[in-house]
């Protein structure tokens, strides 16, 4: 079974209060214990449901951000979250929940800072997800990018962490290098070797994983990694000139 077809039985068995809780405690009557968002997620089955979750959640938000759901959005939910056919019902039932309640995205990106705090990169990799989500119907709108961005403010992340994430949408021979690895020009070659490193192992797929991101999305990490690698590449050529 995929991380899709244990999402309600595995984070209700952690269970939480907030906005995810009500959420939760909708479709079981409200019946789910309740504990503190900020407690330290305990195990890794747990953190990646959490993580599937908040990914449907923000992204139901997301999708009507511009005030219209289009239809390549919802398909783009599901082949980047890789949710199977036979789970795309109980997954529906969370992201129309979610879309038309009246509780803005404000509070779920807060919780979800807390739950996963101290873990950056899988917050970034949040926000790597809904920038291929946003995309997805070929246009990011502004209202679109200022609720991604948004988020990111919430999440904690700097400016320069998710100019990064940004830029690593772009293809490699249009990204700018030293902003995916938030750099200067005028830094040393050494200076931003360290940087590379750094980002390297921070977004490692194996390092997501064992976090809480789930492998259903991983991809998406690796094509952050093919950016990273692309950068320090041209950042090496353009400093041997």
């Amino acid at each position: 079974m995929s991380i899709w077809g244990s999402i309600l039985g595995g984070v209700i068995g952690f269970s939480f209060g907030g906005p995810f809780g009500a959420l939760l405690g909708s479709f079981l009557g409200g019946k789910i214990s309740r504990l503190s968002s900020a407690q330290t997620v305990g195990k890794q089955q747990n953190s990646q449901e959490i993580f599937a979750l908040s990914l449907i959640v923000l992204s139901a938000k997301l999708s009507k951000a511009d005030g219209q759901v289009s239809k390549e959005e919802l398909i783009a939910v599901k082949d980047k979250l890789k949710i199977p056919d036979s789970e795309i019902d109980q997954v529906a039932k969370i992201f129309n929940k979610a879309k038309d309640e009246s509780t803005g995205y404000e509070p779920y990106a807060k919780q979800i800072s807390e739950i996963f705090q101290g873990n950056i990169n899988v917050l970034e990799e949040v926000i790597n997800i809904l920038f291929y989500i946003a995309e997805a119907d070929g246009h990011v709108s502004s209202e679109e990018e200022s609720m991604i961005a948004n988020i990111a403010y919430i999440f904690g992340l700097t400016q320069k962490q998710y100019e990064s994430i940004k830029e690593t949408r772009k293809s490699s021979d249009k990204l700018n290098p030293y902003i995916v690895l938030e750099s200067q020009p005028t830094d040393d070659i050494q200076t931003i070797r360290k940087k590379y490193i750094k980002l390297s192992k921070e977004h490692h797929p194996d390092l997501l994983i064992s976090k809480g991101v789930p492998i259903e999305v991983i991809n998406e990490s690796k094509n952050k990694m093919r950016a990273i690698n692309a950068a320090w590449d041209q950042v090496q050529k353009l400093k041997n000139n």
